[in-house]
């Protein structure tokens, strides 16, 4: 796969898969466009670790549909193209519907609908505009094995990969005669700071014997196959969603 001279905009990308994504696209010679909400931190870092050059931060909040078109306009404004865009920003939000009132569980619902959802939608329609225009280009939405197996303790966070998984193909078929292909990753638990943030060491313990190889999949492997389906090689894989979930939920 080479990505050489392709412009590649990769949404949450300060750390966790992001990250190892914008590591892999820069790796394979493309200009990497980092976006970030609030880590400059953490994105600086990022940015400071990408080999080749011409890569950029752009500080945007893709939940705000405002945010999302400045996004895309800067980066056109920066690349004068979009080549692949990752839509791998996401929240997840513990909101138990046994346990929290009704005004935790809407503001719940809300926020992670919009980021998870709402924000990647918008950014597929601008970006699509642009790759039309073009007569190529390639999506990548990062979703969850969630979509599938349900998250009875963050369910707005399993719609809102289920919507993004539809959202895609979708897409897929749409796109198609544009010679844009869309695909979908769906990681399982991941090595990343989300995940620790959200699982208490039991549920940790649990997760890890969820898949016969009793651990994490690695970031760089869910950029692995972020890549595969941005290369033009995988066109014809476009409406596909692939599991990285190391066999832990197995989908017929």
């Amino acid at each position: 796969m080479d990505f050489k001279d392709k412009c590649v905009l990769v949404t949450g990308a300060s750390r966790g898969i992001g990250k190892a994504t914008a590591l892999a696209f820069a790796a394979k010679g493309a200009k990497v466009g980092i976006n970030f909400r609030s880590r400059i931190g953490e994105a600086e870092k990022t940015l400071a670790e990408l080999p080749g050059s011409g890569h950029q931060l752009f500080k945007r909040d893709v939940s705000v549909k405002e945010e999302a078109k400045a996004l895309i306009d800067d980066f056109i404004d920066a690349y004068g193209k979009i080549d692949v865009l990752v839509n791998n920003a996401g929240i997840a939000i513990s909101h138990k519907v046994d346990e929290i009132d009704f005004e935790d569980w809407t503001s719940a619902w809300e926020k992670t609908l919009q980021t998870n959802l709402f924000a990647p939608a918008h950014l597929c329609y601008l970006a699509a505009h642009h790759m039309i225009k073009a007569g190529s280009g390639s999506i990548v939405n990062v979703s969850s094995r969630g979509a599938f197996r349900g998250e009875p303790d963050q369910p707005a966070y399993g719609a809102s990969k289920a919507g993004l998984n539809a959202l895609s193909q979708s897409l897929a078929k749409k796109l198609a005669p544009h010679h844009i292909h869309v695909g979908v990753v769906a990681p399982g638990f991941t090595e990343t700071d989300m995940a620790t943030e959200t699982l208490t060491a039991s549920e940790n313990e649990k997760m890890l014997q969820e898949t016969p190889f009793h651990r994490m999949a690695k970031p760089e492997e869910v950029a692995h196959a972020i890549l595969f389906l941005s290369s033009e090689e995988s066109a014809y894989f476009s409406g596909t969603i692939i599991d990285v979930n190391g066999a832990s939920y197995l989908r017929s």
